[in-house]
């Protein structure tokens, strides 16, 4: 793992630029799913059978509620999971990348305040950004 703040700085852009390569992308899950059809003399109504299928679904989570779509075998489905994968490249890339941004934030120097007069002066800048966000008792 890179230890200069140099080397950090390149892998950041690194993944950057991966990050403009992903292409389309969507979240959720595929998986197939056989099911039992429920006629009595149906080979899936057996001991031992998986059922019918297999069926293909995306899940994905969207205000709170499940959602499940099924997906047609061919180029549908081929598109589907492309995509899917490329949302978990995309994940990793920002987990990777908000990494870096903390190993180059502990790295970067602190400004030095060489008198009192900038200090006083910093402290008033902060108390008037931080002025609305600070709880009074």
């Amino acid at each position: 793992m890179p230890k200069t703040l140099e080397e950090l700085e390149s892998l950041r852009d690194k993944l950057r630029y991966q990050l403009l390569e992903v292409g389309d992308f969507q979240p959720g899950t595929i998986y197939p799913r056989f099911r039992r059809c429920g006629k009595q003399n149906c080979a899936c109504a057996q001991p031992g059978h998986r059922g019918h299928g297999p069926q293909y679904l995306r899940t994905t989570a969207k205000s709170g509620r499940n959602r499940a779509e099924n997906l047609r075998i061919g180029p549908e489905l081929e598109k589907a999971v492309k995509e899917a994968e490329n949302y978990q490249r995309f994940v990793s890339l920002c987990k990777e990348l908000v990494d870096v941004n903390e190993q180059i934030c502990k790295l970067r120097p602190v400004k030095e305040i060489r008198n009192q007069e900038e200090l006083e002066s910093l402290k008033k800048k902060l108390q008037r950004q931080f002025a609305g966000k600070l709880r009074r008792k």
